[in-house]
């Protein structure tokens, strides 16, 4: 459990811990591992659903703080400075990993982060949720 980005004081499912029980006849390793949803994101509070709506307006053009009001996140917009600038840090082992899948796709930006987001969309065009996407295809985190 949580923290919910949508509710005050609200707690939300994010994953499941395992163990892998080494007792008896069982021939576990005796540690204990994660199972996140695809839909979070692993040491955030935000879902992979809001970053990728956040991104996609940016990408249409608004500014940061057009975009944060326009979407009524529920963050502080010094929050979404910070997740700008986690994006940014991550930018080169997203691009390894999707051009490892696909070639990016022709671009008229020349700032990178929003030539990933198209380049996002290109490896999973059927995807609601791209980033949740990459976490399940990848099986790593989105924002590292």
């Amino acid at each position: 459990m949580g923290n919910d980005p949508l509710a005050v004081n609200g707690q939300a499912f994010r994953g499941q811990r395992v163990f892998c029980s080494d007792r008896g006849q069982r021939g576990g390793c005796g540690r204990t591992f994660c199972l996140f949803l695809a839909e979070v994101l692993p040491r955030y509070t935000f879902t992979a659903s809001l970053v990728w709506s956040w991104l996609v307006t940016t990408l249409a053009g608004c500014s940061l703080k057009a975009t944060v009001e326009k979407l009524r996140l529920p963050f502080a917009l010094e929050t979404v400075y910070r997740l700008r600038r986690s994006l940014r840090r991550g930018l080169a082992g997203w691009r390894t990993r999707l051009c490892r899948e696909q070639a990016p796709p022709p671009s008229t930006h020349s700032d990178p982060l929003p030539q990933t987001v198209e380049h996002l969309q290109a490896v999973f065009p059927r995807s609601v949720c791209p980033p949740a996407a990459f976490q399940l295809h990848f099986q790593s985190p989105f924002l590292g």
